[in-house]
């Protein structure tokens, strides 16, 4: 009896997953889906087509590049263009450097943005109204270039790391979203909080950052990706090589690489400056892509917020 009721028991649910497949499978597609779909086809292509002709590139050798013969994939393969990106000592150490410049100033933006958004978002603020419609103008009207170095030269943070890192600290776009996103939280949880003796520190801490994770990760996530890309900054105002970024490093290489070479000087090169080019790319293109798949699900949550409203 005991086998039977299994036999039973096993066909019912074979039935059971067979009718959810079928009624997957039978599903019709409005017009709308269909068009979406393939909307979201053609924008996958047209994305990574390119990545994978520059991944191809970096790794084809001179001759196939010449002629035109790489597509998504690599041509006489090699990684000559990464041995020489790597055998560059400067270009290591600016590696990890810009890592530790990444880290150091998304942290204390962020941190900086928090205690910025904080008071702001609070209703009781006297002259609220007022620090934000000054922060809103900063967005629209820019000092400019010359006024921006002669301040950091007056500072004395010409040639130091904080001539990368103070002039933008604070981000009035990312100040605003997290400014608004503080505001949406439950005032009942400040008041009793309050009652049991809780003080502003207290507040921030123990409610608004816990309950506003999502949101901190994406500002963290935009602070991460606009110093990673920086250059015209370090331009400005740095001239020692220790305190060259990866992205300028990289220019630099690629400034050397713009030379015409004639037929004979190009026989005795190994590597072509296409190949090279997108070698230096791809190198700065990984550490992003290996830090975005752990905070990918506090970026989604993020980018969300304000879209619903109850």
């Amino acid at each position: 009896m005991y086998g039977g009721g299994c036999q039973s028991g096993c066909q019912k649910t074979r039935r059971g997953g067979n009718h959810v497949m079928n009624s997957v499978y039978d599903k019709k597609w409005s017009p709308y889906q269909i068009v979406i779909t393939i909307a979201c086809i053609l924008m996958i292509v047209v994305t990574l087509l390119p990545v994978l002709n520059i991944v191809a590139i970096s790794l084809s050798g001179k001759n196939a590049i010449a002629k035109g013969l790489v597509g998504v994939w690599p041509k006489e393969f090699t990684l000559e263009a990464y041995k020489m990106v790597f055998q560059n000592n400067n270009i290591v150490h600016s590696l990890f450097y810009s890592i530790f410049l990444t880290l150091g100033s998304a942290l204390l933006s962020t941190f900086m943005t928090i205690l910025a958004a904080y008071p702001l978002s609070k209703s009781d603020l006297k002259g609220r109204h007022v620090f934000l419609v000054l922060i809103t103008i900063t967005m629209y009207v820019g000092a400019g270039i010359v006024p921006n170095y002669l301040l950091v030269k007056e500072l004395h943070l010409m040639n130091t790391i904080w001539a990368l890192v103070l002039p933008g600290m604070i981000s009035p776009f990312n100040l605003i979203i997290l400014r608004t996103f503080f505001s949406g939280i439950n005032k009942a949880l400040y008041e009793a909080a309050y009652m049991d003796g809780c003080g502003e520190w207290g507040c921030l801490f123990r409610i608004t950052i816990p309950l506003s994770l999502p949101s901190i990760f994406t500002i963290m996530l935009f602070y991460a990706i606009s110093r990673w890309n920086g250059i015209t900054d370090v331009l400005y105002y740095i001239n020692k090589t220790e305190l060259y970024t990866l992205q300028y490093q990289l220019k630099l290489l690629l400034d050397t690489l713009s030379i015409t070479y004639n037929p004979e000087e190009m026989a005795t090169v190994l590597v072509a400056p296409e190949n090279v080019k997108s070698s230096t790319i791809v190198f700065a293109m990984v550490p992003m892509l290996i830090v975005y798949p752990f905070v990918q699900k506090y970026f989604t949550k993020g980018v969300m917020i304000g879209g619903v409203k109850e």
